[in-house]
C-alpha cells in the first residue's frame, strides 16, 4: 500500500497554497495555470452534476498530499504521515 501513495506523492500534485476549504482547486490552477477563482468556479459548477462532482472532490481530497507530503487516507489507514 505505501508504492501506492509514494507514486501519488511522485506526481507532483499538491495541494494549492491559496486554499479556502481543501486546496484542491488552488492545486488545480497552480498546475494548469489558470486563475484560482476560474478553477473553484468550475469546481462549484461541478458540484450540479449528479455524484460525479462532490463524489469526485471528496476522492481527490482524500489522495491529494498536502505540502508536507502527507495524505489523508494514507493517515486514515493508519499508514505514515510523512513521505
Amino acid at each position: 500500500m505505501n508504492s501506492f501513495f509514494d507514486t501519488i506523492r511522485n506526481m507532483g500534485f499538491r495541494r494549492g497554497p491559496q486554499r479556502i476549504i481543501g486546496g484542491i482547486s488552488g492545486g488545480l490552477a497552480q498546475n494548469l495555470g489558470l486563475n484560482v477563482w476560474l478553477v473553484r468556479v468550475l469546481v462549484l459548477l461541478s458540484f450540479l452534476l449528479p455524484v460525479l462532482g462532490l463524489g469526485a472532490y471528496a476522492i481527490v481530497w482524500a489522495l491529494t498530499p498536502w505540502h508536507d507530503g502527507s495524505i489523508p487516507l494514507e493517515r486514515a489507514l493508519g499508514g505514515s504521515s510523512r513521505p
